[in-house]
């Protein structure tokens, strides 16, 4: 099972050490964007964001190892 780190400060300071299997939420990945938990949300059903992970009706994270590839091309 992927990796799931809970604190969302310990995440981002410590995404580059972080597995590609490690699981984040959606504040950590728009402290790692720069951007707005809405503006999350919204550029992840317009496809600028990998797909998340749906793990249950209220839990959606996503894949270190994704979100890394993201961040290479910008």
């Amino acid at each position: 099972m992927p990796e799931k780190v809970n604190s969302t400060h310990a995440e981002v300071t410590d995404f580059d050490r972080l597995p590609p299997s490690a699981l984040v939420d959606i504040r950590t990945v728009a402290r790692i964007f720069g951007i707005s938990v809405p503006t999350g949300w919204r550029w992840s059903r317009e496809g600028r964001l990998p797909k998340p992970v749906k793990l249950t009706a209220g839990t959606t994270r996503w894949r270190v190892g994704d979100l890394r590839k993201v961040l290479e091309v910008a």
